[in-house]
C-alpha cells in the first residue's frame, strides 16, 4: 500500500529514488530462487560494508519495489543505502526495469508456473529477451548456464554475462524427469541430449543439430557433498579463485541459488572470502527451509509451488528418516488456480517411505486422490482441511521425529500466521 500512495502522488518515484543508490541495483528474476538469492546477495553485501535497499518481504511487483525504496528513503529523499537488490515477479521485468536502471539482472530459471496468470514458459522467455534488449550495455546479465531457455535469453545481451552453473555429474538424475519444460532446442526445434540432468530440464545439453549448448559456467560448484535438510558443500569455483563453502540451504536446487548469489556479488567487488563467510552464515528466508521448534519437536517448512521445484523438495526430505508430513494446498491467485501440475510432480517417490502424511487447505482432498494414485498406503493418509487442526494433527503423528511442512505460497503464508499467532515465528515482514 505504501509503494501503491507513492506511485499515485508521484508516478515516477522508483525512478528518482533508484538513481540515488550510488552503487546502482540489481534485479533478481525467475521462477524459482527469486527470495533466496536476493536476501542471499543483501547478507553478503552488508557483511562487504554495503547497505542494501531490498524488498526482504517477497513483495515483488512494481508497488512492493516502490515501497522498499520509500521506506528506506527520508521526507525529502535521501535514499539510505548504498545499492539496491530488487526480488522481481518474473512476468514483470519488463515493467520495472526502465525504472531501475540496473547494473545487473540475474536470471534463476524458468518453470512452469502458474499458468493461467504466466502462459508457458515461453511467453516469459520473449518478455525477457524484449526487455534485455532495452538493457543498458554496460550492465551485466547473471544467468543459468544449466536451463537451456535461460542460458538462450541471457546469452544475447550485448554486454557482460557472467554465465553460473553445476559442474558435478554425482549430482545427476539420469533422466529427464516428466516435469522437465524445456526439452527442445529453441533455434532447430529437436530434443537436447543430456550428458547431465540435475533436476527439472536442468543439467549439461547439446543439440545434436545445431550446436548450441550448455555455456561453460564463470561461477561453477564442483565436488559437491549433499548433507540433506542440512545443507550442502561444494567447491565454488570464480575468475578469483577457488573456495570451499558450506550452506545451510538443503538440496541440489540451491546450489544454484548460492551461485547465482556469489556470481552478483563478485560482480559488485565483493572479495570472495566475504562471499564465503556470507554463503555460511545466511539463513533461510520464512518458508524456505525454515526451521520451527512445534511442541518441543523440530520442523521444517520447504515452499512447494510447481512441479520441478516439488520434485527437489521431495528428493530432499527422503534423505531423512522416519517422515512425517504435512502437505498444504491451495488454489489462491497466488498459487495459481490450475491445480492440475500436482499430476506432474513424482508422489511416485514417496511410495513405501512416508510415515504419516497429513494433507490441507483448500485443494486437501485433490492431494490426497493423488497420493492415493501414486501409492501412498491410504491408511497413511489423514485429510483435515483447516490449517490450525491439520497442523496439530501432524505435530501429534510426529512421534518426536522432525515434522516437514511443504506448503504452497498461500498456504505458508496461513500455517505462518497460525504460527506467529502461537509466538513461534516473527511475521514474514519482520524477518
Amino acid at each position: 500500500m505504501p509503494g501503491r500512495i507513492a506511485r499515485g502522488i508521484a508516478p515516477d518515484v522508483t525512478s528518482r529514488l533508484a538513481r540515488r543508490l550510488r552503487h546502482g541495483t540489481v534485479i533478481v528474476t525467475g521462477t524459482n530462487g527469486k527470495t533466496t538469492t536476493s536476501r542471499l546477495i543483501s547478507h553478503v553485501l552488508g557483511l562487504g560494508a554495503m547497505s542494501s535497499v531490498h524488498n526482504r518481504a517477497g513483495a515483488n511487483l512494481a508497488a512492493g519495489i516502490a515501497a522498499a525504496l520509500v521506506q528506506r528513503s527520508t521526507v525529502l529523499g535521501r535514499v539510505r543505502g548504498d545499492v539496491g537488490v530488487f526480488e522481481v515477479d518474473e512476468a514483470t521485468l519488463p515493467v520495472v526495469q526502465p525504472s531501475l536502471s540496473p547494473r545487473a539482472v540475474v536470471l534463476t530459471n524458468l518453470f512452469r508456473d502458474q499458468l493461467d496468470r504466466y502462459g508457458e514458459i515461453d511467453i516469459v522467455a520473449s518478455r525477457w529477451r524484449s526487455a534485455l534488449r532495452e538493457l543498458d550495455p554496460s550492465a551485466a546479465v547473471v544467468f543459468n548456464a544449466d536451463d537451456p531457455l535461460v542460458s538462450d535469453v541471457g546469452g544475447q545481451h550485448p554486454g557482460v554475462r557472467i554465465p553460473f552453473g553445476i559442474d558435478d555429474d554425482s549430482c545427476g538424475l539420469g533422466t529427464l524427469e516428466h516435469a522437465a519444460d524445456a526439452r527442445y532446442c529453441y533455434r532447430c526445434g529437436i530434443p537436447y541430449r543430456y550428458s547431465t540432468v540435475y533436476f527439472g530440464h536442468m543439467g549439461v545439453y547439446r543439440c545434436e543439430q545445431c550446436g548450441a549448448s550448455r555455456p561453460a559456467p564463470s561461477v561453477a560448484a564442483t565436488a559437491v557433498v549433499n548433507h540433506g535438510l542440512e545443507g550442502i558443500e561444494f567447491d565454488l569455483n570464480t575468475p578469483e579463485g577457488a573456495v570451499r563453502v558450506r550452506s545451510p540451504l538443503p538440496g541440489v536446487y540451491n546450489i544454484h541459488n548460492v551461485l547465482a548469489a556469489a556470481a552478483s556479488c563478485l560482480y559488485l567487488r565483493i572479495p570472495l572470502e566475504t562471499i564465503a563467510r556470507g554463503i555460511g552464515t545466511f539463513s533461510p528466508a520464512f518458508g524456505r527451509a525454515e526451521r520451527v521448534q512445534l511442541n518441543g519437536r523440530p520442523a521444517v517448512l520447504l515452499l512447494a509451488k510447481n512441479p520441478a521445484g516439488f520434485n527437489e523438495v521431495l528428493r530432499t526430505l527422503l534423505r531423512a528418516e522416519g517422515q512425517t508430513a504435512l502437505i498444504a494446498i491451495n488454489d489462491l491467485t497466488a498459487d495459481g488456480r490450475d491445480i492440475s501440475w500436482l499430476w506432474d510432480v513424482d508422489f511416485e517417490m514417496l511410495t513405501g517411505r512416508l510415515g504419516r502424511v497429513v494433507v490441507s487447505g483448500l485443494r486437501a482432498e485433490d492431494m490426497a486422490l493423488r497420493l492415493k494414485y501414486a501409492g501412498v498406503n491410504p491408511q497413511a493418509i489423514t485429510v483435515q482441511r483447516d490449517l490450525g487442526r491439520a497442523l496439530e494433527a501432524a505435530i501429534g503423528a510426529t512421534d518426536g521425529s522432525p515434522l516437514y511442512i511443504l506448503p504452497t505460497y498461500t498456504a505458508m503464508l496461513q500455517l505462518r500466521k497460525i504460527l506467529q499467532q502461537k509466538g513461534i515465528v516473527s511475521g514474514f515482514w519482520e524477518d
